[in-house]
């Protein structure tokens, strides 16, 4: 006789207690609260960050307190030297959601709404729709009031209980509230309610003892994990998009964040004289900053205030980072992470002081450089970076084909599902850049060439040169290389369409635009 137990032996004396067993189990699955959807495709959360430069610890700066970024880089694949195709919130996003280049789609500028100029095109979360997927956003993920929450987006978020923070201009502290009121009645009475965009600013930063909810940020978030909550009750793929405000101006952010830093231990940039006879259109006054209370509004800043800034950017990217934490544990508690594809990535970088510049708008590597982190879950060699050279077109192809869908023909990306098999594969490519009419970069393994309208031009050797610090463009020796990097520019550049003054119909705002 068998000593050993066999799990397949079932007698006559227990057969009707079996067959009530398994009959249970098939109503009510043991340890599964939220069933996995009967489709095989994975779920998408997809993160963007606003104005993120690749400050993170996985990027290699010590400094920063980015603990759950630099864990979800561990797990998946960190892209070193990832590009955006304009480095300016609204053309940055549109390329990326509609997988086009800034000029293909004729949005170079904030105020340009893709869905005008392009009526027909597919976004990538319209196109998901059409695939079986549930999508829905929370936050800022396109520009401003140009959601496309008509085509692009097919279920609501679930705001259930919660309450979005009152904060007028974006501050939380009374007295900052009452100032940025004050400006913005000073401002109107001069110049009419065409001031309301762009001239009213409070403080440049905030430190506020409020909890994460207390700014929009860590309520969006909250809004996101309540509808995945909901989300993953569906039989149903979905596609969650969450987007963050901060690190953008102003910069606030609750106290607690503030105080993981040293104001002492903050280092200043190494730089901030321009380039070294750099073009004179690669350089602007710092706009964005400068029209923020208590800034100066020429001449440049001293030590004090920079450093101060610093210190509030450095505490925005670390309260981001907490709320990107929440997120992904909620995947987890939802049992859920198996089966999610997480993506996060900088819509561009941001001047910190460097060229004496604070802001983006340039077509410079610090300006153009982003964080992009991808995580997928039968991914190898995870957490192996890759310094493989691509741009934020390339992730709406790139989902495509790890969710096995067809590709729209109008994309112009390139997918990296060979590099999230193997970092280290043969990669060949360059990054185009744009900045407004007839301003481009080309950004290649080792140089970054950049040709103005004016035809003046830059050009800067990465290997010797990391900062941009000494344009070579003047350089006969360099006669060839500018000749074979400016093949890749635009070949048949048109001037930019007419920017239409229809409005985006929606039913409520749902995101602290800029």
């Amino acid at each position: 006789m068998h000593s050993s137990f066999s799990p397949f032996f079932v007698s006559s004396r227990n057969i009707l207690p079996f067959l009530c067993l398994v009959f249970a189990h098939f109503l009510f699955p043991l340890n599964d609260a939220h069933p996995a959807p009967n489709s095989s495709r994975p779920n998408i959360l997809f993160i963007a960050i606003d104005d993120l430069r690749p400050e993170l610890g996985c990027y290699g700066n010590k400094d920063i307190h980015s603990p759950n970024l630099d864990k979800l880089a561990k797990q998946g694949r960190c892209f070193l030297r990832a590009y955006c195709q304009e480095a300016i919130c609204s053309p940055s996003r549109a390329s990326l959601l509609t997988g086009s280049r800034p000029d293909t789609i004729g949005v170079i500028e904030n105020r340009a709404y893709f869905r005008d100029l392009n009526p027909q095109i597919v976004t990538l979360p319209q196109h998901f729709i059409t695939h079986g997927y549930t999508a829905v956003y929370s936050g800022k993920i396109f520009h401003g009031r140009m959601t496309d929450e008509q085509h692009s987006w097919n279920h609501k978020p679930n705001r259930k209980g919660l309450t979005r923070p009152t904060t007028p201009g974006g501050n939380a502290l009374p007295g900052n509230q009452r100032t940025y009121a004050e400006n913005k009645d000073r401002m109107v009475t001069l110049y009419g309610e065409s001031s309301s965009r762009g001239l009213i600013h409070g403080p440049a930063f905030e430190a506020a003892q409020v909890e994460d909810d207390g700014y929009v940020d860590g309520y969006n978030t909250s809004v996101a994990i309540q509808t995945l909550d909901e989300l993953v009750q569906q039989d149903k793929p979905w596609f969650i998009a969450l987007g963050f405000v901060r690190p953008h101006l102003p910069f606030h952010a609750p106290k607690k964040y503030f105080d993981l830093y040293d104001p002492e231990e903050i280092q200043l940039p190494t730089f901030s004289e321009p380039p070294q006879n750099g073009a004179s259109m690669g350089l602007h006054a710092s706009f964005e900053l400068r029209t923020r209370h208590g800034i100066p509004k020429s001449g440049p800043l001293n030590d004090l205030l920079s450093r101060k800034l610093l210190h509030a950017y450095y505490a925005c990217v670390s309260y981001v980072d907490a709320q990107i934490g929440r997120i992904i544990t909620a995947i987890e508690k939802n049992r859920v992470r198996d089966n999610t594809i997480i993506v996060v990535w900088g819509d561009h970088g941001w001047h910190l002081g460097e060229y004496g510049i604070w802001g983006k708008a340039t077509n410079y590597e610090i300006a153009t450089r982003v964080p992009l982190i991808i995580c997928t879950p039968s991914m190898s060699q995870k957490g192996t970076p890759t310094d493989s050279l691509v741009e934020l077109i390339d992730i709406y192809p790139t989902l495509c084909d790890l969710i096995d869908i067809p590709l729209p023909n109008h994309l112009e990306g390139n997918s990296l599902a060979a590099l999230l098999e193997k970092p280290n594969c043969h990669w060949d490519g360059v990054a185009l850049t744009t900045h407004g009419y007839r301003n481009h970069a080309i950004r290649d393994g080792q140089f970054r060439y950049i040709r103005y309208a004016d035809l003046s031009e830059e050009l800067y050797d990465h290997t010797t040169d990391p900062y941009e610090f000494t344009n070579l463009a003047n350089d006969e020796t360099m006669i060839a290389t500018k000749r074979r990097l400016a093949a890749f520019l635009p070949k048949n550049e048109t001037p930019p369409k007419p920017i239409s003054r229809k409005k985006n119909k929606r039913k409520k705002p749902n995101l602290l635009t800029d």
